[in-house]
Order: C-alpha cells, then structure tokens, then sequence
C-alpha cells in the first residue's frame, strides 16, 4: 500500500473546483467546492465567474483535500491537473496552482484530459480497468463512446456528440420547462413519476443510415420545446412529469442502444459509463438490463465520482506514476480542446528543476508549504 504513488489531482474544467488525493486505486480525499449556485441566475455556466470562483476557493480546498487524506504536501509523489479540454479560463487556473505547488515542492507534473480522467475514475470503485475498455462518457459538455487499450497512452474515439451533448440537452429543456439549473437532477427526479411512453419524442442518428456511434440531441431538444411550445399556446396544462420521462427515455434510449452496439462490433464484454449524466438513474437501470440481455459486464462509479472531481485527475495521475509516464514541462498551458487521443501532456525536458536552479524564491516557498 504505502509502495503505490500518492497523487494529488486538480479539476477546475468547469464549474467544480476539486482536488482529490489517491494511493494507487484507493480514493484518501475527495474534496470539491462548486460554484453552480452562482451561474444558476444565469441559466448555465459563465466562464468569467468559474474562474473567479476557481481562484478563491483553489487553496482552502487542497488544504481540505491533505487534511482529509491525513497526509502532508512533501509526501506527493506527484500533482496532476486537468490541462483540457474544457473552459479555458477555468483551465488555466487549474493549471498555474497545480505548477505552483508542483515547482515549489519539487514534484513531477502531469497535466491530464479531462474525458481520460472520467474513464479512470472507476478504478476508485471497482480495481484496475480492463484493457481495453470501452467507455461512454455523457456530461454537459461531451457524449463519447471511447475505446482503451491504455488509459495513458491509447484512447480512441469511436463517436461522439455532434450538437448539443446529453448533458447540455437536459439543462435546455429543464429551462423550458421552468424547472432550474442544472437540469440533469431535476429531470431525473420528475421522471420517476411520469411516464416514458407518454409522448413518443425522436431518436437521433438512429437510422440504418446514419452513423453508428455518433450522437444527436439538437433535434430531439427542439422536438421537446416545440411541443410543450404548442401545448402552452392551446392553452392546456404541461403535464411536466411525463414530459421529463419521454425526453430522458429518448436520450437514455439512444445512449445505452450506441454502446452496447460498440460493445459487440468492437468484442468487447464490458462497459464502462462516466460524466456527469452517468448519475441518471435511468440511465443506470437501462445500461444494466440491456447490458445483462447481451451478456456486458457494466461499470458505473457512485454518482459522486461520475461528476466533475478532483479524484478523477488523482487516478489517471497515480497511473501516469505507476506506468512511469513522463511527466509534463513546466510551461505546461491549458488546452481547451485537447483531443481524448491524448490522455497526458509528455514533456520534453526533466521534468524537475534543476538541483542548481533553486532560487531563494523557490526555496522559501517550499518552507512555507511545509509548515
């Protein structure tokens, strides 16, 4: 146990700031400060206040994370940052505190992607991921079906979204129908009491013709508004529950199909489901029994590991440690949209500083986070 990497991981991508500590597979800390209280007058995230809020909240939450853990700052083995994709301003705050404690307690630096980080996470949860694995991501942001062979050097995209992600469509009509912000919760918990075959909304790309693993949810999305547009203008009551059902039943539908689909092409007896829309209850008892029917061994972390944390960015840094991987260069930058096919930003040079170059500065610094 105590021979397994000690990484610290932070994930300001989005809205979340979170800072997770591992050992190895084993999850010591996560700790998470969110901001989407802030944006929720806003109707979804405003770049501008996520950074902001990034930066108050960045030192109180890994100081947080190393108390919760037990453990001090010099024992690190390493510190891993999500360096994309998402906001860039977010990013960068990640990024410049994840380089400060880096550079200050003379430890490696592994800037990590996000969506590689989502796939990683389930290792907190149930052991080593088998390779390759097949994973569908659903967030605010992305719908990927992704395939493993190394979730530190080999992850290949089969489909993607290309509109409006699962996630992003679940906030939209949440706003439709006047239910808040974020969407996702809200929809799942209303669903539970209507009915997913109460109004017969449109699959996506779903036809013999069209791609086989991408996603499509613009249509359904405007599908959605337009009836409830149309119930309203007749003046008749929106039967909100049965709405919420039909519409998560149409993603749910069009995301479990798409996967266990990938699954079988690709000879794959197992799936793995990450991102935040992996919280979906439905989409978690569906993914289950069309799993079971085509004999797919189903991985899902709880729900708290399937948003946006710091835990997730620990693991896939331990394994950057664990398989040694290089390690990122200091003038390591933010990436909004660093593709999944790279999973970790290598450097070229050492990745410490040199044992000659340690300034006053540098050496001050190191004390003041010792004590």
């Amino acid at each position: 146990m105590a021979d397994e990497p000690l990484v610290l991981g932070i994930e300001t991508s989005c809205d979340e700031t979170g800072v997770g500590i591992v050992r190895g597979t084993n999850l010591l800390a996560d700790a998470v400060a969110s901001s989407v209280d802030e944006h929720a007058r806003f109707g979804g995230v405003v770049p501008e206040v996520a950074s902001r809020a990034h930066l108050e909240a960045m030192v109180p939450t890994i100081g947080r994370a190393l108390k919760e853990a037990g453990v001090s700052a010099r024992d690190l083995d390493g510190i891993a940052v999500t360096a994309g994709p998402g906001l860039a301003g977010a990013l960068l705050v990640g990024v410049s505190a994840a380089k400060a404690y880096a550079y200050a307690l003379g430890k490696p630096l592994y800037g990590v992607n996000h969506l590689a980080s989502h796939i990683c996470v389930d290792q907190l949860e149930h052991g080593p991921l088998p390779e390759p694995t097949m994973a569908l991501l659903v967030s605010g942001g992305h719908s990927s079906l992704l395939l493993s062979a190394d979730i530190t050097s080999d992850v290949r995209p089969l489909g993607a979204t290309i509109d409006d992600a699962a996630g992003e469509a679940f906030d939209k009509i949440a706003r439709v129908l006047n239910l808040g912000f974020p969407g996702g919760p809200v929809i799942d918990r209303y669903a539970r009491e209507g009915d997913p075959e109460a109004i017969a909304f449109p699959r996506g790309l779903s036809g013999p013709r069209d791609p086989a693993y991408d996603f499509s949810f613009s249509g359904l999305k405007t599908a959605v508004a337009r009836w409830i547009e149309a119930k309203r203008a007749a003046g008749e009551e929106v039967p909100v529950r049965d709405v919420s059902a039909s519409f998560q039943e149409a993603v749910v539908d069009v995301l479990t199909r798409k996967a266990v689909r990938a699954c079988k092409d690709e000879g794959v007896d197992h799936l793995m489901i990450g991102g935040g829309v992996a919280a979906n209850s439905r989409l978690r008892a569906l993914a289950q029994e069309r799993c079971e029917a085509a004999g797919i061994r189903l991985r899902v972390p709880r729900p708290k590991l399937c948003t946006d944390n710091g835990a997730m960015v620990a693991a896939l840094g331990a394994e950057m440690v664990a398989r040694n991987r290089a390690a990122s260069d200091w003038d390591l930058s933010a990436d909004s949209s660093l593709p999944v096919t790279d999973p970790h930003v290598p450097g070229t040079a050492h990745p410490h500083p040199h044992p000659h170059s340690h300034d006053h500065v540098h050496e001050t610094a190191r004390e003041n986070l010792y004590t």
